[in-house]
């Protein structure tokens, strides 16, 4: 007689192998999956369930997502998602590396967690480098050996210098793709490639990514799937014809769901599980939604101990009262329900995390935009364009008038924006830079929270609100601001290297949720008005983007003059 800890019986069991719900009674033992069948014999067990006919089905992996996205702690992220059924992450940490070095990375991922946390090595700190952003750190072929110790780094993380991947010179993205390629041959590595198709994709799939998880298109996921790309499509890639290509062409090997950045605000009520069900409602079947979230992430990133129920797998799972609907009755995590799993740690993170800005504050004519180009008449400048969906840029040049030197910025509807080197190493440099299709209403909005260097970041029609964000963000030692006229009215603290906060999710998401409704009152216009801000700092991601050293062409990462003659 074999002794087991816990038997479900008349179960609906997701088999991913077959790739359907097959009727079983499954037993576990010692946290993982033992005997799957219907008709067990010769079983006793501790604990019996009776789901009478309910579903079971593998817990979620998701396989690229970022913890600091969610502006919190590892802990407070897995009892977030947990309830999701989201069991295990791979988590790309390179915020807070690039805010506090291998040293804070390791600090922070060692926080435990009530679910499973994989880490993807950092290879983008800086992502592009030290002549176009300031950093708090930086990774190299060393930090990469030391990181590859450690048996949670399971792949590496998004690749997003596209130029130094394909340049002809040995650059330091070559060096830590070497790297990791010696000491771990087949582990995945991940890419960061928006856009780029033909000799550029071509370019970048040669120079050994083997992965993608940006912005897609129906014509992206044929020609990077074709070329042997595993691609991940994360929400803002849920498109009716990206949905009907993977199932048109049976593209599901090739596939995983992934939510890569998640806000506070939207945790509040989804993960994973969200996608899966915008996939069912766009066509697939729940068998083709499920095997994309469960088994094929794990697949590729080479956890065979999940993603499917079977023997010797752990026992992560989701019961569920309707595959179709999705609706989630229970989630187990090592064969026990989750919430038992979620009990509060003592966990401190490193003072310096918390004592990361050090900028000095700046005053109101810091602020003043001038040009020594012309002193009455007009100058051209290059201006960041804001667009409606996704966080790419366009770049477009207006023409500006200019009275004793200060350049009339407002009067041609733009905002001004301003970052500033937060890690003291610059003096406090900072650069100013202008923004089309930002907020139309009288205010601002600041953050620490500038993907990727993470400086100090203020855009605004008001500079004395401007002035007030950076005194606050430096006080409270990072966070996400927003005034209306030269008053702030909402804040969101983030002191844990000024890109994570380690307050309950129901009390960040609600200050996010207050910060992206008045950042809608201000007129600000994109489908993630969080993101879209953030990433006006984002150097790998096109068109035209800013630093603390000044504006730049993403694609050829030459710096462009704020200003031009006529």
């Amino acid at each position: 007689m074999t002794q087991v800890d816990l038997l479900i019986k008349n179960a609906q069991v997701f088999n991913v192998f077959l790739k359907k719900f097959i009727h079983s009674d499954v037993t576990i033992k010692d946290d993982k999956f033992y005997w799957i069948s219907d008709n067990l014999a010769n079983v006793t067990a501790k604990k019996v369930i009776d789901l009478k006919g309910k579903y079971l089905i593998p817990g979620f992996v998701d396989a690229h997502m970022h913890i600091y996205s969610s502006m919190t702690t590892p802990e407070i992220m897995g009892q977030t998602i947990g309830k999701y059924g989201t069991t295990t992450i791979i988590a790309d940490d390179h915020e807070i590396t690039n805010v506090a070095g291998i040293k804070g990375l390791k600090n922070f991922i060692n926080q435990p967690s009530p679910i499973d946390i994989y880490f993807g090595i950092p290879s983008s700190v800086p992502s592009t480098n030290s002549h176009m952003e300031t950093t708090g750190g930086q990774i190299g072929p060393d930090e990469v050996k030391e990181l590859l110790k450690d048996p949670r780094f399971i792949c590496l993380g998004e690749v997003m210098n596209f130029k130094g991947m394909t340049s002809p010179d040995n650059t330091l993205i070559k060096k830590i793709i070497k790297t990791c390629r010696n000491i771990h041959p087949t582990m995945p590595l991940e890419g960061h490639v928006p856009a780029y198709t033909g000799e550029d994709l071509t370019k970048v799939i040669y120079a050994g990514i083997t992965t993608d998880h940006t912005q897609q298109t129906a014509e992206l996921v044929e020609e990077k799937v074709r070329n042997g790309m595993f691609v991940e499509v994360q929400l803002k890639s849920m498109h009716q014809d990206v949905i009907d290509t993977i199932i048109k062409n049976d593209f599901f090997e090739h596939v995983a769901l992934v939510t890569d950045d998640s806000m506070p605000d939207t945790l509040l009520h989804s993960h994973l599980n969200a996608l899966v069900k915008k996939a069912i409602d766009m066509g697939m079947t729940p068998e083709q939604a499920i095997y994309i979230s469960t088994y094929t992430p794990a697949r590729h990133m080479g956890l065979w101990d999940r993603g499917s129920i079977a023997p010797g797998r752990i026992a992560d799972f989701i019961i569920l009262d309707n595959p179709r609907t999705l609706s989630i009755n229970t989630v187990y995590k090592n064969g026990l329900p989750i919430e038992n799993k979620f009990k509060k740690s003592d966990y401190q993170f490193l003072p310096s995390l918390r004592s990361s800005v050090k900028a000095p504050k700046l005053e109101i004519n810091d602020f003043k935009l001038k040009t020594d180009l012309i002193n009455n008449g007009q100058v051209v400048a290059n201006v960041i364009q804001i667009n409606p969906v996704g966080t790419f840029t366009n770049h477009i040049k207006v023409k500006l008038e200019v009275k004793n030197h200060e350049v009339q910025w407002k009067k041609a509807n733009l905002n001004l924006i301003m970052v500033q080197d937060r890690y003291g190493k610059n003096n406090g440099n900072y650069t100013l830079g202008l923004v089309d299709r930002g907020i139309s209403k009288d205010g601002a909005v600041g953050a620490t929270w500038a993907h990727d260097h993470h400086n100090i970041m203020i855009m605004g029609t008001n500079i004395k609100a401007m002035l007030k964000i950076q005194h606050q963000l430096i006080d409270e030692q990072g966070g996400y601001v927003v005034a209306k006229g030269d008053e702030i009215i909402e804040d969101a603290p983030l002191p844990i290297g000024g890109v994570v906060s380690d307050e309950p999710m129901t009390k960040l998401g609600e200050k996010i949720s207050n910060i992206r409704h008045t950042l809608q009152d201000l007129g600000y216009k994109n489908t993630n008005e969080i993101m879209s801000f953030s990433t006006l700092s984002l150097l790998v991601s096109p068109q035209i983007k800013i630093s603390d050293k000044g504006l730049f062409d993403v694609k050829s990462q030459e710096k462009i003059p704020l200003f031009e003659k006529l």
